[in-house]
């Protein structure tokens, strides 16, 4: 008999990182000004910003988000369905190297807190060039380690499924090349792991508390959309304990199998394909490499603008910490080349979540996922008077069962988390490891109860 649920997985690790250096000793004026000149390049030691040209140095502009009053999708938790972000595909099948790029300051005295989190962060960010042949794409990434383990998502690391065994290259903001290997892949919260070969001395990315985060707390992205390294964007956090669904050609497919993730009956959504890395065959690349399976990710939603190539990049809270991984926009249709850009709604995968699963990976080659053994749908004002995920089927011997959950109960929240769809309930469960227990709320005959459930193991 198959499990269940919604249709995706999701753990978070607990990486024991290098933090950044602190941000100097600010004046009274304000928090992040700096009593000496922000340096202009993020090589390993600082220097004094140079009123001499640079060569290949590039000014990034800080883009000042505007709020979006309109938030996608209504509740706070209600799933939507977005497209990943994937890579900004080269012209030719060989990826050239990206041109080193840095973050110059022409006004020390005057920097805001933008210019102050990106100088302190962007050393820890990289762009990712991958090659399989006549695949190729550009994605983002964070640097966890020192000696060169480095975050990302698997649709960057396989070229959104199409290969696991491409030629990895990773430029660092200094403009240093190191070839790269593929440590683990979790394509069920779309993270992944690489290491960086030869690598010592690199900056480690601070890591930031997700579940600490406010609407309307300032954020930072990081990253190298369209290929343009180091491009520095701020927004807010528009929504909290968001979910979106996604197709992924990396995740297998088991049909009937016992083994299949927890589906849901009636999401809704139809999730749409990953963002093609490229452009050039995007047509043919749906064609011979299908969406196989269907992810629930629970997300940070912002409107800091994020485009193709951003995926695998940094979101900052105003500390220049690492509160999530960028991974996918929103959007209102496509352009050009099969792809459009923001348009003010992108998502994150929590910091919470990309800890836990990359320090597994890093330990173990592989994160767990929890697995609640039931079928569920989105509660409609037919089988409920509260929004939730109505259970339709319970698997034998699951977590649902054990838990005394019934056929017919709606839940409405898991782990103080609101529940409104089934993509929710898929979602949160998925970013919980095998074996977690949690409390679990549900409504049953129009009567409300709390229960704890021990998760089961999703297996693929």
């Amino acid at each position: 008999m198959s499990e269940n649920e919604s249709s995706a997985n999701i753990t978070p690790p607990e990486p024991e990182t290098a933090a950044l250096p602190p941000v100097p000793p600010p004046p009274a004026a304000s928090p992040f000004a700096q009593t000496e000149p922000i340096p202009p390049s993020f090589a390993a030691a600082p220097q004094p910003v140079s009123t001499a040209p640079r060569q290949r140095s590039l000014a990034v502009p800080v883009i000042a988000a505007a709020v979006v009053a309109a938030l996608l999708g209504g509740g706070a938790g209600a799933g939507v369905t977005a497209w990943a972000l994937a890579s900004q595909t080269p012209s030719s099948s060989e990826s050239a190297a990206p041109s080193p790029q840095t973050i110059t300051v022409n006004n020390p005295d005057k920097v805001d807190v933008v210019t102050a989190v990106a100088a302190k962060a962007s050393r820890s960010v990289v762009t990712i060039s991958v090659n399989a042949g006549q695949e190729g794409g550009t994605g983002s990434g964070v640097i966890l380690s020192e000696d060169g383990y480095v975050l990302t998502n698997t649709h960057v690391a396989t070229l959104d499924g199409a290969s696991d065994e491409g030629t990895i290259e990773v430029t660092t903001a200094d403009g240093h090349i190191y070839s790269a290997t593929v440590v683990g892949l979790d394509p069920i919260v779309d993270l992944a792991v690489l290491k960086l070969k030869d690598a010592s001395g690199l900056t480690p990315i601070e890591w930031g508390d997700s579940s600490k985060l406010d609407v309307g707390d300032q954020v930072i992205a990081i990253g190298a959309p369209l290929g343009l390294s180091n491009t520095v964007t701020d927004g807010i956090v528009s929504a909290l304990n968001r979910s979106i669904q996604i197709a992924s050609s990396a995740v297998p497919d088991h049909g009937d199998d016992d083994q299949t993730p927890d589906q849901e009956q009636n999401g809704g959504q139809g999730p749409f394909d990953f963002w093609n890395f490229d452009q050039g065959q995007g047509e043919s690349r749906q064609q011979s490499n299908p969406a196989s399976a269907t992810i629930s990710l629970p997300v940070i939603q912002t409107d800091a603008a994020i485009n193709p190539g951003n995926s695998g990049g940094a979101l900052l809270d105003s500390e220049g910490r690492l509160v999530g991984i960028n991974v996918a926009i929103a959007s209102t249709g496509s352009t050009g080349q099969g792809q459009s850009g923001s348009i003010g709604v992108g998502f994150s995968i929590p910091s919470t979540l990309a800890k836990r699963v990359s320090q597994e990976i890093i330990d173990n080659g592989e994160a767990t996922h929890g697995l609640l053994g039931a079928s569920v749908s989105t509660a409609t004002s037919a089988d409920s008077d509260v929004v939730g995920a109505l259970i339709e089927e319970i698997v034998s011997g699951g977590a649902a069962e054990k838990a005394g959950l019934k056929k017919g109960d709606v839940i409405t929240e898991l782990g103080g988390v609101p529940i409104t769809s089934s993509t929710d309930i898929t979602a949160q469960v998925r970013a919980l490891a095998a074996g977690s227990s949690t409390e679990l709320v549900y409504q049953r005959g129009g009567d409300s109860a709390t229960v704890k459930v021990t998760l089961g193991e999703l297996t693929l």
